[in-house]
């Protein structure tokens, strides 16, 4: 179905969690929470989306993401714990967890846009004007979103 294969599925199913997680954290909390039951189960998927990237990719841009996500996770989900970091901790760990979630989503409206519906998808070219327009929209609402969290982070240490 879709196209997908066995390792492509463990690569989905792996990873979907994290979507509603997120949402969830950005809805609940205005950023993703590493210390919380969702903020684990957030990680643990998206570690499992990012590392079977590398076994499913066909183009060399898959790799690339895959590797900056697990670095933007370990940095966002590490930070807290490095004392030098001080006072920016939670700015660099919001700004990496959120970039993250965009990783995410990119590759995701992507490749649902160019399975569904199963035998004719929405998409055929990469170049399609709903395709760079939907990651147009995702790259607005990172910057909005990012602006928003930073803005709100600063605003709370006053």
């Amino acid at each position: 179905m879709f196209g997908i294969s066995s390792i492509g599925w463990v690569h989905t199913l792996g990873s979907l969690p994290a979507i509603p997680v997120a949402a969830y954290m950005f809805a609940r909390h205005g950023r993703i929470v590493p210390r919380s039951v969702p903020g684990v189960v957030y990680f643990a998927s998206m570690l499992i989306g990012a590392s079977t990237v590398f076994l499913v990719a066909h183009q060399p841009v898959s790799y690339g993401i895959g590797a900056v996500t697990i670095l933007l996770l370990l940095a966002g989900y590490g930070v807290g714990w490095a004392p030098a970091a001080g006072r920016m901790a939670r700015y660099i760990e919001t700004v990496c967890l959120s970039v993250s979630a965009f990783l995410l989503m990119v590759p995701t409206v992507s490749e649902i846009l160019r399975r569904v519906p199963d035998g004719h998808p929405l998409v055929t070219d990469l170049k399609s004007p709903l395709l760079l327009g939907a990651q147009g929209a995702l790259a607005a609402i990172l910057v909005i979103g990012l602006t928003a969290q930073i803005v709100h982070l600063a605003r709370r240490r006053q």
